[in-house]
This record gives C-alpha cells, sequence and structure tokens, in this order.
C-alpha cells in the first residue's frame, strides 16, 4: 500500500501528502480503503495552518466544523455507503455565498457579523448534500466589485507563485487556496472575470458555466452578469464539481434545467475531430504581452493536433467596456443603496467611485447598455453558427503587484482595461474556461480562455480535458500544488 503521507506529486515541489492530491484521487483512496477523509481534511487544515499567513486566502477557517464533517463522512465509507459525488472531499466556498451558520461578509466593514446566518446559497447545499467537507470562507474584494483580491476587511490576498504579485480577483481567495494545496476545491463567482483571471494567475482551472447552470440565492446585485462556477487544480475535478453543484434550487427563477449527461462523461475521448476552433490572439485590438501570446499559440497547435480545425479568426465587435461599466457599476450602486454615510465613508475607495459612478446613470443609460449587451449577443450567436469554440488568451498580461487595482504605470482607471478578454462574455452568458498552458520566464502562470455557445458547456469541459492532457503529457503544465 502506498504511504500516502510521504508521496509527492510536484518534484521539487513542497507540499506533499494528502493535501497534494486532487478530489477525484481522494475519493478514489477513500473508495479502497486507503486513507481516511479524517487524514486528509487534517492534511489540508495543517497546509491552510502553514501556507495561508502568507497567502491570506481564507476568511474563515472551521478546523472543529470540518473535522467533525470528516469523522462522519470516514463513518460513511467504513459502512460503504458514501454520500452523493463528494462525500470527504476538502472544500471552500468563495465568501459571497451565504452559509448556513457561519457569517458572510463579503470582504466589507459595513456587513454585521453579529446576525443570523440560517439562509444558505444553492452551491453551499449541494455541497452539504453530497458530503463535501466545507473548511472555510475564501476571501473576496468588497461585494466582488474588481478583478484583484483585497479588501477594507480581510487586507491582500497574495499569489502562491509569487507573493508579491496579486492572485487576481474576485475569486482570488478561492484560486490561491486551491493553487496551493489548501483544499483541491473551491466555487467562486464570476460576473466579469471573477473565476478565470484568478485561474490564469494562479496557474488552476476556473469555469464560468453558462448562465442559471449553477442556481444562485440571493440573485446578485450585478444580475445577470454574475455566474458561479468551478475553481479546481485539473478539469475532471471541475466536471465533478458542475456535476453536484448543477443541482436544482426553486429559489433561482432563471436556473437551468439539469443536462441529461453528466459532465463527468463529457470530458471522455480522445480527439477533437470534426470541430472548428477560431484563433483569436486578441480581441478588439487589445494588446496582449509577447510571452502570453506564445503559450496560447502553443494551444492553437496542440488543439489543431488534437483533430480540430483551427483557424486564425476572431469575433468582429468593439469593446463593449462601456456597456459593460454601466450594468456593473449600477449594481455596485444597488448593493450599498442602504447604507448610510458612515457605512459609505468605510467602503474601498475604488468602490466608492464606481458607486458614485453607477448612482448618476439613467435608466436610458441601463437600457441603452442592455442593448448593446444583445446586440453582442446575436454577433456571438452568429459567430459559433461558424466556429464550435472561441480560443483567446485569458488574461493579456501575467499576474502584477499585489494590493493595486491595476498595474503600477500602466495608466489604467479600472481593472476592466487590463482584462478585455473576460468580460465580453459575461454580457453574453456564455460558458469559458481557463486552462492553465505554461509559465512565463519569470515563471508566473499563463491561462488559455475556451469559450463556447450558450449551453455548451460540455463541449468547452471536452476541449479543456484533451488540451490538458497534452500539456500534462508535454511536461508544459503539473496539477500539483504550489509549494
Amino acid at each position: 500500500m502506498t504511504n500516502v503521507q510521504e508521496e509527492t506529486r510536484a518534484p521539487g515541489g513542497q507540499v506533499t501528502g494528502p493535501a497534494a492530491l486532487t478530489a477525484t484521487e481522494l475519493l478514489d483512496r477513500y473508495a479502497s480503503g486507503e486513507l481516511s477523509p479524517v487524514t486528509a481534511t487534517e492534511a489540508v487544515l495543517d497546509r491552510i495552518a502553514e501556507a495561508d499567513p502568507r497567502i491570506n486566502a481564507y476568511c474563515l477557517v472551521d478546523r472543529e466544523a470540518a473535522l467533525a464533517q470528516a469523522e462522519e463522512s470516514a463513518e460513511r465509507w467504513r459502512r460503504g455507503q458514501p454520500k452523493g459525488l463528494l462525500d470527504g472531499v476538502p472544500t471552500s466556498v468563495k465568501d459571497l455565498f451565504l452559509t448556513r451558520g457561519w457569517p458572510t461578509l463579503r470582504g466589507s466593514l459595513g456587513v454585521a457579523a453579529e446576525q443570523d446566518w440560517d439562509a444558505e446559497a444553492p452551491c453551499v447545499a449541494r455541497l452539504r448534500e453530497n458530503g463535501a467537507v466545507i473548511v472555510g470562507k475564501t476571501t473576496t474584494p468588497e461585494f466582488g466589485w474588481k478583478g484583484v483580491t483585497d479588501s477594507p476587511l480581510t487586507g491582500v490576498t497574495r499569489n502562491p507563485w509569487d507573493p508579491s504579485r496579486t492572485s487576481g480577483g474576485s475569486s482570488g481567495g478561492s484560486a490561491a487556496a486551491v493553487a496551493a494545496g489548501m483544499g483541491p476545491l473551491s466555487v467562486g463567482t464570476d460576473g466579469g472575470g471573477s473565476v478565470r483571471i484568478p485561474a490564469a494567475f494562479c496557474g488552476i482551472f476556473g469555469m464560468k458555466p453558462t448562465y442559471g447552470r449553477i442556481p444562485l440565492y440571493p440573485a446578485s446585485p450585478f444580475g445577470t452578469l454574475a455566474h458561479a462556477g468551478p475553481m479546481t487544480r485539473t478539469v475532471a475535478d471541475a466536471a465533478l464539481l458542475l456535476d453536484v453543484e448543477c443541482g436544482s434550487d426553486s429559489r433561482d427563477w432563471s436556473q437551468l434545467a439539469a443536462p441529461e449527461v453528466s459532465f463527468r462523461a463529457a470530458v471522455e475521448g480522445d480527439s477533437l475531430a470534426g470541430l472548428r476552433i477560431a484563433y483569436a490572439p486578441t480581441l478588439a485590438g487589445a494588446e496582449v504581452d509577447p510571452q502570453v501570446a506564445a503559450r496560447v499559440a502553443r494551444v492553437a497547435k496542440l488543439l489543431a493536433g488534437l483533430g480540430a480545425e483551427v483557424v486564425e479568426a476572431a469575433p468582429e465587435f468593439e469593446d463593449p467596456v462601456d456597456a459593460y461599466h454601466t450594468l456593473w457599476f449600477t449594481g455596485a450602486a444597488k448593493v450599498v443603496e442602504r447604507f448610510g454615510p458612515e457605512q459609505r465613508a468605510r467602503l474601498d475607495p475604488g468602490l466608492q467611485e464606481v458607486v458614485t459612478e453607477g448612482a448618476a446613470k439613467s435608466a436610458l443609460d441601463y437600457l441603452g447598455a442592455v442593448d448593446t449587451r444583445m446586440a453582442l449577443g446575436v454577433l456571438m450567436g452568429a459567430f459559433h453558427e461558424t466556429y464550435d469554440l472561441l480560443l483567446t488568451p485569458t488574461v493579456p498580461i501575467p499576474a502584477f503587484a499585489a494590493g493595486v487595482e491595476v498595474p503600477e504605470g500602466s495608466g489604467l482607471a479600472r481593472w476592466t482595461g487590463w482584462t478585455p478578454f473576460t468580460y465580453p462574455f459575461n454580457l453574453t452568458q456564455q460558458p469559458a474556461a481557463s486552462v492553465p498552458c505554461g509559465t512565463t520566464d519569470e515563471g508566473l502562470p499563463v491561462g488559455a480562455q475556451l469559450v463556447g455557445a450558450r449551453h455548451r458547456d460540455a463541449l468547452v469541459l471536452r476541449a479543456s480535458y484533451l488540451l490538458e492532457r497534452e500539456l500534462l503529457r508535454e511536461g508544459v503544465v503539473s496539477t500539483a500544488p504550489v509549494g
């Protein structure tokens, strides 16, 4: 029998033992009796205690509750009666999701911790129903408003690859936790790239499924821009987590019907033959760092090697950032509309700025942005009649300094200025994933984005899975945690 405590999956890495295992690997070892959920949970909790002081990915860790859940899971496995699909897997959730018994402070000094926390978000309820061990909650910028993760409440979350760099955001805590071996699974939110940006910066897989695929409650003040999505070190783990999270919840009137075939089945296969993939080195004229561009160009060749017809082509649209800002900033204003002067004064200064701008928008401004959004949706619908998938960089630059909204010296005003490839597909509600595809010369991760037509989540997962397999074969990426 393998000594799990001594093995390592990352040559030269520092993370060993159960904390280094994926969810799929943990479940296999639980089933064989080789490993206990208690041992795995203890290993993850110990890893959090060791790594999180320098990363700051968690805003809440409940060791006692996690170990109690793990003991219950271990007993179910001993009886041969595991509960659902994730029994005993240490998992985290972003601190925007209501979690029964724990405060959901959303990175804000304006939310009172001392209140009843009885409601639970659908994604958290599905985790419990499937036996996941929820170890804690991950950091977010205040109300998830920006593409990096720092807040007045929890401070700066850092990148495990280089703690002087940002983890990205707004699901930066989730990405950093998964990347560093502080739990193999996390659930984040994505309203403009908030799963994909930190996935790219932290070298993990992250997916924004079609809007409505994962039910949300309460409804986001950012409306139908906001999605929930899996954040994992492998595509197989993401497919597993997505199968769990697609469970129905009547509190979300906009949820989609559950898919007829599991997403785990969708990642099977060895070829992309018959698919047409558009490779867009850029969109709307955005500049891309040469090293990022080179890594994504290699992805295009790998996809062609898997049997797809890859054509250099891009959807022809102008940057929809003004429309996105109107929708996003008015949502931010809605978030804090009941805050008094004292609460507003304690907001993140950048959030105060966008709240002021959003509050000044008119109904006609908002409806004009909706028109732009619908036109972009029509354009992308037509584009996917020709191309099954669109390949782009996830983010055109590697991770920059932690604690700032935009790179120093960039001249940019807002976070949207450096992530032009993500928010367009929140406007259109399409599934989009970030697949780690290598590192820069400085050792910073790069992500490739695969975008599908609405409801083609399974196709995005399958292409991501096969791409990941090729990148692993070539030694370009690893699924091991960052030491």
